[in-house]
């Protein structure tokens, strides 16, 4: 492929709404620039960016792609990001390395949860962001009324730079006052119709409103009825659109080749490169401040991504933040001060892969078996370079734990989840002790399905994903005071055993055991077997078989042999106290709370609320956000009640609402509760038996 400098390459990320069109889009602008040889269709499988056996079966995208799309002498790195909610971490990657982000509508649905998702996160990446409506040709499309949600949603900033006429079938330029007509995907350019143009005076008044707000020379111009050259309109657009200012829209039919020519025409000329918008921002200790780049000198790079691919290895995607890489360049990896030899680089084109010998400034690429290299780390051949700021990835709650089909996998898919993790870190793992569970955490059920099937696909393992196991505990509210006697006579030495507990509940979490013995009716050194014979019996408590914790247990009295006691006879006189005392002493199931906090439109309060009612939750207070309508919701929830919260809270906020949930304490389970809990437990020991 072609060498391309710095000012001559553009980076846009492609975001939005699932279904609005991104990869189609990516398909039309490989397309019409030749860089590829048929306009591949998702229903068919065949498109080069959603190219995962996963993304083809579903036919969604669920990775960030990179296609370099050469139109003239400029190469713009297009990055296809997921639309789909439970992928939101490729959104965040495929916006660290760009320039600019362009929200993707579907012209019939209009502004949804995604589109809203999408200027978020574009406005968090402190990048440019353009809007391009797809499907204009769809016979339900309504411009003028998506053009109307968007202002309405996102402000004044949003400009017309495009408009449809004829149906879908043609494309208004409203910078250059000419029309593109497409038959077959090519277009013609010519003079806008009369009753075309009269539909397109209000958005030429748009377009020249935004223009005047870009300065005080050309407010004056536009009040003053003085009129504005091509040129002045044009640069306006540059500067407005650069300080995030101006929002152009566009108008595309991806499918049919529509109005894709004159976006990547708009591209290439008022884009952004990559010495325009060097944002990135290094760590010095507690200190964050801007990299100073370098346009030729030593490499530094970021890595953005890693796929963990079953032939070729680990692949590492980057970005040059500054200077230019070279093949079989050496960096030190400042993450972890090890040296890393680039023996190959290449640029990627879905899966594609070309050998390059050098990248330039702001040039993204990808190499293979780095060996201490991973997600979020800067390489730099600079002497004294500083890391680049890490991508921040959401975290996951909704958990699930992973159920090995066939025995002794265990370890074998611990090792494949931590290969998958590599990945994605929006992932979660935990090897549970206290459950015994390999339990997985995702973004939704979809995000941990889609694990289960690359566990199968690349390492053969097959797992089932099951409820996990609550860690409930026992205790006891009450006080007891009882015998627990052990004697036992077989020829020759006995066994004898003989203590008096008093037992109650403790603030300290395990066992707190004392003795308060008058007289040696139990020696001294039989303590220590009294106490191991309570920490054993207390694994499994009387009511479900849950560990017990908080118990207090007084050994006040007893009685020995001075031939037949032992150690293990008072063990066991000590358990047998346990399970004579503890169904005497009030004993209550305890289940782990957890804190929940949902941020949620403040239109949809009522039913999160009423769900969480629902889940035995406690409302602890709202408050406003700094995001319009938004309201923070605390409360608390048992955990038990918790795990499929993620996906009813999608369900009914549509995607708008997140939430977190973090342990807080042990609560005592409420009676009815308490009984399902117990009956439970009781038909799991049955089928064990």
């Amino acid at each position: 492929m072609e060498k391309f400098t710095t000012s001559n390459i553009r980076n846009v990320c492609l975001v939005g709404h699932s279904t609005a069109g991104k990869t189609s889009l990516t398909e039309a602008m490989l397309y019409i620039t030749k860089g590829s040889q048929r306009l591949g269709k998702i229903v068919d499988g065949n498109t080069v960016c959603d190219y995962d056996p996963e993304e083809v079966k579903r036919q969604i995208s669920i990775s960030a792609s990179v296609a370099p799309v050469v139109k003239g002498n400029v190469k713009i790195n297009v990055v296809d990001t997921p639309g789909y909610l439970d992928f939101i971490a490729e959104v965040i990657q495929g916006l660290k390395v760009a320039g600019a982000g362009i929200i993707v509508v579907d012209g019939k649905s209009g502004v949804e949860i995604g589109t809203e998702i999408a200027w978020e996160k574009v406005t968090e990446a402190g990048i440019p962001k353009a809007i391009v409506v797809n499907k204009i040709d769809d016979p339900e499309a309504k411009f003028d009324k998506v053009f109307e949600e968007l202002k309405e949603k996102f402000g004044t900033s949003i400009c017309p730079f495009f408009v449809p006429a004829n149906g879908g079938k043609a494309v208004v330029d409203l910078v250059e006052k000419v029309m593109y007509t497409y038959d077959g995907g090519k277009s013609t350019k010519g003079e806008i119709p009369a009753d075309v143009m009269s539909g397109a005076e209000s958005y030429i008044e748009s377009l020249m409103e935004e223009v005047a707000g870009t300065s005080d020379e050309l407010m004056e111009k536009y009040f003053g009825g003085e009129d504005i050259s091509r040129q002045e309109i044009i640069d306006a657009l540059k500067v407005g659109f650069l300080n995030n200012q101006i929002t152009p829209v566009f108008v595309t039919s991806a499918t049919n080749l529509v109005g894709v020519d004159v976006l990547l025409d708009t591209v290439k000329d008022m884009f952004p490169n990559p010495l325009q918008v060097a944002h990135e921002v290094v760590v010095d200790g507690e200190t964050e401040k801007p990299l100073q780049v370098e346009e030729n000198g030593p490499a530094t790079v970021f890595v953005f991504k890693t796929v963990a691919d079953a032939f070729v290895g680990k692949m590492s995607f980057f970005k040059v933040v500054s200077g230019k890489l070279n093949a079989s360049d050496e960096l030190k990896n400042l993450e972890t001060g090890s040296s890393e030899k680039f023996s190959h680089i290449y640029t990627i084109c879905g899966k594609t892969q070309s050998e390059v010998e050098t990248l330039a400034m702001g040039d993204i690429g990808m190499t293979a078996k780095l060996s201490n290299t991973n997600t979020n780390d800067t390489l730099s051949a600079k002497p004294g370079a500083l890391p680049i700021k890490k991508i921040v990835y959401p975290e996951s709650f909704y958990s699930m734990a992973v159920a090995a089909k066939a025995k002794g996998e265990e370890d074998k898919i611990s090792q494949g989840i931590i290969r998958l993790l590599e990945e994605d870190l929006s992932y979660g793992f935990e090897n549970n002790a206290v459950t015994k569970q390999l339990i997985v955490y995702g973004q939704g059920d979809t995000h941990l399905s889609v694990l289960v099937s690359k566990l199968k696909t690349r390492f053969g393992l097959t797992v089932d994903l099951v409820p996990p196991k609550v860690a409930y505990k026992e205790t006891i509210k009450g006080n007891s005071d009882v015998q627990g006697k052990y004697k036992k006579q077989s020829g020759g030495h006995g066994q004898y055993g003989d203590v008096h507990i008093r037992f109650s509940h403790s603030e300290q979490e395990g066992l707190e055991f004392v003795q308060s013995v008058v007289g040696g009716s139990v020696p001294k050194n039989f303590y220590p077997a009294v106490e191991k014979g309570l920490l054993e019996a207390m694994q499994k408590g009387v009511l479900a078989g849950y560990p017990v914790v908080n118990l207090k247990a007084d050994l006040y009295d007893g009685s020995y042999h001075p031939v037949d006691s032992s150690e293990m006879a008072f063990k066991v006189a000590a358990s047998l106290a346990y399970k004579e005392g503890l169904p005497q002493a009030k004993p209550i199931i305890l289940e782990p709370i957890g804190k929940v906090n949902v941020w949620v439109p403040g239109d949809l309060l009522g039913d999160v609320m009423g769900e969480l009612t629902k889940r035995r939750g406690r409302v602890l207070g709202m408050t406003p956000t700094k995001k319009k309508g938004e309201q923070l919701l605390e409360a608390e929830a048992p955990m038990s009640e918790m795990f499929d919260f993620a996906i009813q809270l999608r369900a009914m906020t549509r995607g708008a609402a997140t939430y977190t949930i973090r342990y807080e304490r042990y609560e005592e389970v409420p009676g009815d509760a308490a009984q399902k809990i117990i009956e439970e437990a009781k038909k799991n020991a049955e089928e064990e038996e």
